[in-house]
């Protein structure tokens, strides 16, 4: 039962700098077996783009519609799923990893924000060590770090506010922390302070961009719903074309 999971996990260690974990983010069935048959290894949904294809904004969505979405990406595909499911829904630690793997999820990003607003680090923790307890190792957990986009903008020195928090959800058995947004020249100190792998916000720019990230720390790549933003772009051109715009 937790053999998915860890061959998922094995996938974030022992690469090498160049070669970073590439994970693409399905929006759908369709564009998860789009990834698959590309050759990409693993799959990451992302929320924002989940939501967008079901006709929500980001943040949004249903818990139940967002695990069905979630469910049948993971169904359609057989390379492994990890799943951003926001801050949890409210959901309780056991309650959040049972739906998971009903979703038939090997992984999941939590945020440590709820409505904009940071989350105290030390509580976050608690929770991400109640998720570990409840999952043991069917799960594998991806800590997203929000000082970037909602830290306190008093505050002079967000790595080292990021480090306290990445450090912390490490300890409280996170296999992965998402300092998200973290601008590029800060990805060296973010990555040499943690002892789990790094997960670094790309662009869908080809394997230089990705390989440039690997280089900096990051030992895993995703890119949010800015696939599922360029699938749209496509689907407009294509309408205006028929409109003989």
């Amino acid at each position: 039962m937790n053999e998915p999971a860890s061959a998922f996990r094995a996938l974030h260690h022992g690469r090498p700098p160049i070669d970073p974990l590439v994970l693409p983010g399905p929006w759908d069935a369709t564009s998860a077996r789009v990834f698959e048959d590309a050759g990409f290894s693993a799959l990451a949904t992302p929320s924002a783009g989940v939501a967008a294809s079901l006709g929500y904004a980001d943040g949004q969505t249903p818990a139940a519609e967002m695990f069905a979405a979630v469910s049948r990406i993971a169904r359609a595909v057989s390379v492994p799923v990890s799943a951003d499911v926001e801050a949890g829904y409210g959901l309780a630690p056991d309650e959040l990893v049972e739906r998971l793997l009903e979703a038939g999820v090997v992984g999941c990003n939590l945020e440590d924000s709820a409505e904009g607003v940071l989350v105290d680090p030390r509580r976050q923790a608690d929770r991400l060590a109640e998720v570990r307890a409840a999952a043991g190792d069917r799960l594998f957990v991806n800590a997203r770090v929000d000082t970037y986009i909602h830290g306190d903008p008093a505050v002079t020195d967000v790595v080292a506010e990021t480090i306290v928090r990445a450090r912390l959800y490490a300890e409280a058995g996170a296999d992965c922390v998402y300092p998200i947004m973290a601008p590029t020249g800060d990805l060296p100190r973010l990555a040499a302070a943690v002892a789990v792998p790094l997960n670094a916000l790309g662009t869908p720019d080809g394997p230089s961009a990705t390989r440039r990230l690997g280089e900096l720390g990051a030992a895993r790549i995703t890119f949010g719903p800015q696939l599922q933003r360029r699938a749209t772009d496509a689907v407009r051109e294509l309408a205006g074309r028929l409109l003989g715009h």
